[in-house]
Order: structure tokens, then C-alpha cells, then sequence
């Protein structure tokens, strides 16, 4: 029997795959140089980096995208936004953004 039941959810599933897919490489190294959530925030509040509202609204990243993941990271002594983004077209990517 042919089901034409629409799945909704695999072009999402598909996505997320891609995220993680293409994140995959060096995940264990750029974890060991990121910060944890406190330290982000401490980061943020000390003016030492911008938010993630300013760092995604100075890269213009549309604001219907949906964010996937977030880390800052120290990339060889420069601190960078590491984000997944689902955009409104179903394209899943990684954005490198300054943090500064």
C-alpha cells in the first residue's frame, strides 16, 4: 500500500543533519577552546564581547532565521560566535562571527 502522507519534518531532519554533519570536524578541539554559558554571559556583561542580538544584526543575518546552536570560542586569540542557523528557506549553515 502507497502512503502520499506528507512528512513535514524531513526537510528539517535533513537540515539539522547537515548542521551537524559539516560541525563535525575538530568538534572536540574547538570545545576545548569555547567558553561555557556563565563565562559567555560574564563575557557579555563585561563588555569584553557583543551580544548575540548585536553579532547577528551586525553580520545582517535574517531575523526570521531559526538559531540551531550557539558557542564562543577562542580561535587562535580571537573570540568568535560559532552558530548553527536554519534559515527561512530550509538552508542549514555555520556562521564564524567576531564576538568583538
Amino acid at each position: 500500500m502507497k502512503t502520499n502522507a506528507p512528512k513535514p519534518s524531513a526537510p528539517i531532519a535533513l537540515a539539522l543533519a547537515l548542521v551537524l554533519a559539516f560541525s563535525g570536524a575538530g568538534v572536540a578541539q574547538a570545545q576545548a577552546n569555547c567558553l561555557d554559558k556563565r563565562q559567555i554571559q560574564e563575557a557579555v556583561s563585561s563588555g569584553q564581547i557583543m551580544s548575540l542580538d548585536a553579532v547577528l544584526a551586525s553580520a545582517g543575518v535574517d531575523a526570521s532565521a531559526e538559531i540551531l546552536n550557539v558557542q564562543v570560542c577562542d580561535q587562535g586569540g580571537r573570540l568568535v560566535y560559532v552558530i548553527g542557523v536554519l534559515s527561512s528557506d530550509g538552508q542549514a549553515k555555520n556562521l564564524e562571527l567576531s564576538a568583538r
